[in-house]
């Protein structure tokens, strides 16, 4: 046991885990992009009448899953299908990182070779969460545009850029 403790010291194995942390980052600025853009879209619908209602309804989806938000935006946005079909794709990869990566990967993080295959699969998760959540930025800003919004800062202070 020693020696795999050791192991998971290692210059290696600490990449490793900072390509997770990246890719729970970015999978957590996705989610805060879609609470961004359905409260967006609610409020360009009518559908908050006050400030109170807002703040309350952003604090719920702060709270709500990725997949129940994945669910929620399909029904507010029209996404293309193939956005809808990235979307759910993050969605499942981001459930399989979060709960099961480490416990299903565990033999591989003791070789170099291992290793290096998570880091690649880590890299490209990471690279499809930033896009998609760029992706929904720019929505996101061309609907504050449209409805005149001011997007220096949402409601209750919160940054739009994450």
């Amino acid at each position: 046991m020693m020696k795999q403790t050791r192991l998971l010291d290692s210059e290696h194995s600490k990449e490793l885990f900072a390509y997770f942390g990246l890719a729970v980052y970015y999978s957590q600025a996705l989610e805060q992009q879609l609470v961004n853009l359905l409260m967006l879209m609610k409020v360009s619908q009518g559908k908050v009448p006050t400030e109170e209602d807002l703040a309350d309804l952003y604090h719920q989806k702060l709270s709500n899953s990725l997949g129940q938000l994945v669910n929620e935006i399909q029904h507010h946005f029209p996404f293309t299908e193939e956005e809808t079909e990235q979307l759910k794709e993050v969605w499942k990869q981001r459930n399989y990182i979060v709960h099961d990566y480490f416990k299903e990967r565990i033999q591989e993080t003791f070789s170099p070779a291992g290793r290096s295959r998570m880091i690649r699969e880590l890299t490209n998760f990471k690279q499809q969460a930033q896009d998609l959540e760029r992706k929904l930025q720019k929505y996101t800003s061309e609907l504050y545009e449209k409805l005149g919004l001011d997007q220096e800062t949402e409601k209750g202070g919160t940054p739009t850029q994450v």
